[in-house]
């Protein structure tokens, strides 16, 4: 008895101890102070912990447990493979836009009818970790056969799946999914979800989390199974005030979306009763990533948030703060530093507006700075100017100064590094006058944008290293120099409340690593939104996610941002022009006429200076200035050039008489064979046209060797050809690198492909070089047509066979030839038999490969590739 009484006490003190848990959850999750605003607006409601009650009804607490079959991330490639419905479906872009904001590699297949699927493996190795179908009635409808395929590489490869299905007017009130234990009921109103706590899946999702309130639309589908390989992720009560479908069996909860734990077949899905319209399902599908990719596509659980609030002592009168403004930005302040660790907001000034609004703003101006070392501090403009405007760069620093000597009068600092330019003027497209003063005056190491590459999509932003500067992707946050009213915000306040409660602001966060805001001093006075939208999306993701929110200072939020992506240290040059936003904030000095229509791209050694030559004589056809180090070629693209920016590019070209008619052009013959090249220019240029010319790539090879030796290279003169092309990976340095110069740009197929990978075939011209040399009039006819120039001009009349040179030159009044320099057509000795037939062998499958290529673009097989290939045979 003594041991019951003690049990029943136990149990009686554990009773109260969980009801008093519960109750200070409950009074701790409803208390929030917001003493900030003069509208007096509280917090948006949230309901972060389901109630006692709640978890007293959930099913799965009286399941029995199951552990999920394991699964091996390392015989697949980190990749999805999505079946999407069509390339503009809504859920297939809203599936894309999560892949791609949280740059996960994808590929992409629109669903055939017969559920045909792409290859699955590559030389033993699964392409795929996960697979996603859009509708998942087209994965269970596949035949047999194209299934049977499926499932046996996920049970082989350890892949799962995830599927949506969405009901529509058409869907039958239930269905059951063929081959799995499960059925489905179809457009049915729902209210009152709840995450389990016990899902595995569960990383950033917060559980158990109830969001009350009715789901948005009736076109919900429920699960209902009776296998134990199932287990329900997000559990839902059904709308009393509108009748469900007759065969839906009754329940106190509801599944919307479920986890399949591979328990019946081997293969794990994630199942969702809808798209991925409601946020929930948004955190569910990212966290169903994680897991069934076995976290090989996983999201770091830290987020770093920057506020910058622009404009600081700049506004209209009415629009700016004052006292009892700046004191509740420093209350908010210490609050968000409770949920963001080192929370600090970033004020932006410019000096020349202090004390220009009304008495009481100008007291709100001195509590300010007299509070400047609670807040971090940046420059803008002096006078709040578009640096972009200042042609040179002097009078960027005379204002930058006069600032700076505003800051160091009223004891702002001045060594955070960091700047942001009034909007955005000449960060990119690129102003390097202002980098130069930038560095000169305030020693500034990182800025930020949201023009690049450009604003929209927003999930594309991405930053560069330009110039010593580190330039961070700037984000928006719906707040602007004229939101300044919670009832006057547009489309109403609901949409305000909307974004920060799973919407746009609060996916910007999810989504991104590292965010900086951009808001504005008038967001602060008035409604004081900026405080109201921070406070409550910081209170909105603390309770919604696991996700761990902190503040660092620019200098060092850059360093960790590119320590994330190393990637993004070069930048990728856009074409200002093609972008209205770009060219309001660019230079008028400068003009896009100055880019060219195409490109003779090379490679080396195969008649690119001869091509060169004969483009010049077309009237209409304009070359790039001559470089003092490069001679005729420019090399941008390929090289350390590119990093000097596009305004150094475009001094090289003249300003075109007749933009409609002439084509700028320049030949730099070593963009054939870079990695980088064919990305840079098609960033760049997109509608160039690009020309190269192949030959024997083994003649080519020699040609090169001979080249260097005749520029004294060192390796050239030491050893002989053979020895150069067969050196093994033991050989010298030096050996290795000439042997690499001779032997990689004859990888022709390899490097054309490169080019069509950011080209469509209509704009790649490829010439034989034998035809150029024997026969260049009827070659330079059929480049003209490629080019579309105007007037014909008639290369018969204009070139003769010089048998002296040994190549045709160009002929003049009174019949005096122009021909190529002395270093062109020199007289080697022939390449000997040994040398030929390794590399003839060498070359063998490069060879037929470039025969696949050409036959897939409907270009004839150059002489010289047809007695390659009759070798092979």
């Amino acid at each position: 008895m003594n041991l019951i009484g003690k049990l029943r006490r136990s149990f009686r003190t554990l009773v109260i101890l969980l009801a008093t848990f519960c109750l200070a959850s409950i009074i701790i999750s409803a208390y929030y102070l917001y003493t900030g605003s003069k509208q007096e607006m509280a917090l948006v409601e949230t309901t972060g912990e389901a109630e006692c009650e709640d978890l007293k009804l959930l099913p799965y607490r009286s399941v029995e447990l199951k552990t999920p079959k394991p699964i091996d991330p390392s015989k697949t490639d980190p990749t999805v493979l999505l079946f999407v419905e069509s390339q503009y479906s809504q859920l297939g872009q809203d599936i894309i836009a999560i892949l791609e904001s949280s740059r996960f590699q994808y590929h992409m297949v629109i669903t055939p009818a017969k559920g045909d699927i792409p290859p699955l493996t590559d030389n033993g190795r699964g392409k795929y970790t996960i697979v996603i179908y859009e509708n998942i009635l087209k994965y269970v409808s596949m035949d047999s056969w194209n299934r049977e395929l499926l499932e046996k590489y996920c049970v082989e490869y350890s892949v799962s799946i995830i599927g949506f299905h969405k009901a529509n007017e058409n869907s039958s009130p239930s269905t059951k999914l063929k081959g799995l234990p499960l059925h489905l009921y179809n457009n049915v109103a729902l209210k009152d979800c709840v995450v389990n706590p016990q899902s595995p899946l569960l990383r950033i999702t917060k559980a158990p989390r109830v969001e009350k309130g009715p789901l948005p639309g009736e076109d919900w589908t429920v699960f209902q199974f009776n296998h134990s390989t199932y287990q329900p992720v997000l559990l839902t009560e059904l709308q009393t005030s509108i009748p469900p479908p007759a065969a839906l069996p009754k329940a106190a909860l509801y599944a919307t979306v479920i986890q399949d734990l591979g328990l019946h077949d081997g293969i794990q899905r994630v199942l969702f009763g809808n798209n991925l319209t409601f946020w929930l399902h948004k955190l569910i599908f990212i966290d169903a990533i994680s897991f069934l990719s076995g976290k090989k596509l996983m999201l770091s659980l830290d987020r770093y948030i920057l506020v910058d609030i622009d404009d600081i002592f700049v506004g209209k009168e009415g629009t700016r703060m004052n006292i009892n403004d700046v004191k509740a930005l420093l209350e908010t302040q210490n609050l968000l530093r409770t949920q963001v660790a080192n929370f600090t907001f970033n004020l932006g000034f410019s000096g020349k507006f202090y004390h220009t609004g009304t008495e009481e703003e100008d007291e709100g101006d001195d509590l300010l700075l007299r509070s400047v070392d609670e807040f971090w501090w940046f420059p803008h403009m002096w006078s709040h100017m578009q640096p972009h405007l200042f042609h040179n760069e002097s009078s960027l620093v005379e204002q930058m100064i006069l600032n700076k000597e505003f800051a160091i009068e009223h004891g702002i600092p001045t060594g955070m590094g960091y700047a942001v330019a009034p909007h955005h003027s000449g960060v990119y497209p690129v102003h390097i006058q202002l980098y130069e003063a930038w560095k000169k005056v305030w020693h500034i190491r990182v800025t930020s944008t949201e023009e690049y590459p450009h604003l929209k999509p927003a999930r594309y932003r991405r930053g560069f290293i330009h110039n010593g500067i580190m330039v961070l992707p700037r984000q928006t946050c719906g707040l602007f120099t004229h939101t300044i009213f919670y009832k006057e915000y547009p489309g109403g306040p609901q949409e305000l409340d909307k974004s920060i409660r799973g919407g746009e602001l609060f996916l910007t966060i999810l989504l991104n690593p590292i965010s900086i805001f951009m808001t504005h001093l008038s967001n602060y006075g008035n409604d004081r939104l900026g405080l109201y939208t921070f406070a409550n999306l910081a209170n909105f993701v603390t309770s919604s996610t696991n996700l761990k929110l902190q503040t660092l200072p620019p200098v060092q939020l850059a360093q960790k941002y590119f320590e994330l992506f190393p990637e993004q240290t070069d930048p990728l040059w856009q074409n200002p022009c093609d972008d209205k936003r770009h060219r309001d904030i660019w230079s008028r000095d400068k003009t896009c006429d100055h880019l060219p229509k195409f490109l003779v791209i090379g490679p080396q050694k195969t008649g690119t200076t001869a091509l060169y030559l004969f483009l010049l004589m077309h009237p209409s056809i304009i070359s790039n200035l001559p470089s003092p180090k490069t001679f005729e070629e420019v090399q941008f693209f390929n090289g350390n050039n590119y990093h000097k920016g596009i305004d150094w590019y475009m001094d090289f070209f003249p300003t075109p008489s007749n933009i409609t008619t002439d084509l700028l052009f320049e030949k730099s013959a070593n963009y054939f064979h870079s990695e980088q090249a064919p990305k840079r220019a098609a960033s760049l240029i997109p509608k160039a046209k690009i020309i190269t010319i192949l030959i024997d790539p083994s003649d080519r090879a020699y040609s090169w060797y001979q080249h260097q030796r005749s520029h004294e290279d060192p390796a050239a003169l030491k050893f002989n050809f053979y020895e150069v092309v067969t050196s093994s990976h033991w050989a010298p340095s030096e050996i290795r690198a000439l042997q690499k110069r001779c032997l990689t740009p004859g990888w022709y197929a390899v490097h054309i492909e490169r080019w069509l990978t950011h080209y469509p075939a209509s704009q790649l011209l490829i010439i034989d070089g034998q035809q150029l040399r024997s026969d260049p009039a009827t070659v330079m006819d059929e480049v003209q047509k490629f080019l579309g120039v105007s007037p014909h001009y008639n290369y018969s009349e204009a070139l003769t066979f010089d048998p002296q040179k040994g190549f045709w030159c160009q002929l003049l009044e009174g019949g005096k030839t122009k021909c190529l320099g002395k270093s062109k057509g020199r007289k080697y000795p022939p390449m000997d038999q040994e040398s030929r037939a390794f590399l003839s062998s060498y070359y063998r499958d490069h060879n037929v490969e470039l025969s696949k290529l050409l036959h897939r673009l409907g270009q004839p097989l150059p002489s010289w590739l047809r007695q390659e290939l009759q070798k092979v045979r």
